[in-house]
């Protein structure tokens, strides 16, 4: 991935990978990493942290990531007046899965590039009439960090997949893809619903 030299957001599939591809880039003195290392989620206190490290003076460029599948509101409103008027010198990069998890006043203030790839070509490898454990393994490490609207979207690209492999599933079993777009909306974790969903499709077809 190419050098970034401006305030910009960047929009990707995977915060981990878009990271290690980018930091070789940039000098390691005057490059700041901040994220929540315990969960996903930017909080308040990855702001503040952001905010303190801007205003430490530097003579020469700073670049500061600020990394997270969601960020918090409250961390955002924090951020607003330092994005808007940064420290000289300081440049920020804020990486995240989607659009949607930013506020349209902070998306408005930076330039952004879109690097998501399409995931749904993934999707369309999956032969759920021999789906195995190995496949579901493999899937699911190719998509661990997706978004909460790709993951209704992969419950949807099943679901079609379902009924053109013609593979029988019982009233219960098809309700349980109505069920996930619930779960993955209520914020259960996207990897998690759909993990529970291939593992049903593998039983069901197990059993026949």
């Amino acid at each position: 991935m190419n050098f970034i030299d401006y305030s910009t957001i960047l929009i990707v599939n995977d915060i981990e990978t878009t990271l290690s591809e980018l930091l070789p880039n940039y000098p390691a003195h005057s490059t700041r990493i901040i994220k929540n290392e315990e969960k996903e989620e930017f909080l308040l206190l990855q702001a503040t942290l952001a905010i303190k490290e801007a205003y430490i003076a530097t003579s020469e460029k700073k670049y500061i990531f600020l990394c997270g599948t969601t960020f918090r509101k409250e961390a955002q409103n924090s951020l607003l007046k330092i994005l808007e008027e940064p420290p000289k010198n300081v440049i920020f990069i804020i990486i995240t899965n989607s659009k949607s998890s930013l506020l349209p006043t902070i998306y408005s203030r930076l330039a952004y590039k879109y690097l998501k790839k399409s995931i749904l070509k993934k999707e369309s490898i999956l032969d759920l009439n021999k789906l195995d454990l190995k496949d579901i393994y493999n899937f699911l490490k190719e998509n661990q960090k997706i978004s909460k609207n790709e993951a209704k979207e992969i419950v949807e690209t099943i679901l079609i997949k379902v009924n053109k492999q013609k593979i029988k599933l019982s009233h219960k079993e098809l309700d349980f893809f109505s069920k996930s777009i619930k779960l993955i909306e209520l914020n259960s974790r996207p990897i998690n619903v759909i993990t529970t969903l291939l593992l049903s499709i593998a039983n069901q077809k197990n059993k026949h």
